[in-house]
């Protein structure tokens, strides 16, 4: 098992508002759609219909809607959420219901314990972590999840070929990735200059993303590859 420190959380449990519908979801379809948090070793892919299919985990989806177009356009690959707010974990699972989406699962939990304790090593095919709170003050940055203990155990669960895909809206948050991310010598940089790629076709362009550029914020796309 690897650990991150002392576990410092790198989120803020802020519940905030939730609606009656995504309360509901949450009682109603979690059942269906969700994976169970449990201290043990779990063979993820056995949960999908097409279990032989690649499986990617975003760790950290928001309100989902994103994940949600990721899954329905690339329906030959699994993907598996894990986020701690209730509000987006109701609201993605309405759309999973809606869409009768095959391919998308959910555990609510905090997403250090459940690679720790569920994921097996040399198991997953892909990581996906999308504008994480940047905690921008220099006080606040132990609270950054990209950290090297949490890039060990994100390589160690990757099957060789394994991707980690990041993308942040903090020029800031962008270097420090880069420099975290190349003191594991397991994975490598997929761009042409050790640094940025172009947004991959996969990853939506989101409501915040267009704000975000129209307002002149750059998001930056990282991937580096397991050797």
């Amino acid at each position: 098992m690897i650990s991150v420190g002392s576990h410092i959380k790198s989120f803020v449990l802020r519940q905030g508002k939730i609606t009656s519908s995504q309360e509901i979801a949450l009682k109603t379809l979690m059942p269906k759609y969700g994976i169970e948090y449990t201290n043990s070793i779990l063979p993820l892919a056995n949960s999908y219909a097409n279990y032989m299919h690649k499986l990617v985990i975003e760790i950290g989806f928001g309100m989902g809607y994103a994940t949600y177009l990721i899954a329905r356009d690339n329906p030959d690959i699994n993907y598996l959420g894990i986020e701690v707010h209730g509000p987006g974990v109701g609201s993605l699972l309405k759309l999973i219901d809606e869409n009768h989406l095959t391919n998308l699962k959910v555990i609510r939990h905090d997403a250090i314990d459940v690679l720790n304790n569920m994921v097996a090593n040399d198991s997953i095919d892909g990581f996906h972590i999308f504008f994480p709170d940047p905690w921008h003050k220099k006080k606040h940055h132990k609270r950054r999840i990209i950290r090297s203990q949490f890039v060990d155990i994100l390589v160690a669960k990757l099957k060789i070929g394994g991707y980690i895909h990041l993308a942040t809206d903090w020029e800031d948050y962008a270097l420090w990735m880069l420099d975290v991310l190349n003191q594991n010598p397991l994975i490598y940089n997929a761009s042409v200059d050790g640094n940025y790629v172009p947004r991959p076709c996969y990853r939506p362009l989101t409501k915040f993303e267009q704000r975000g550029l129209k307002l002149g914020y750059a998001v930056r796309d990282i991937i580096y590859i397991k050797k």
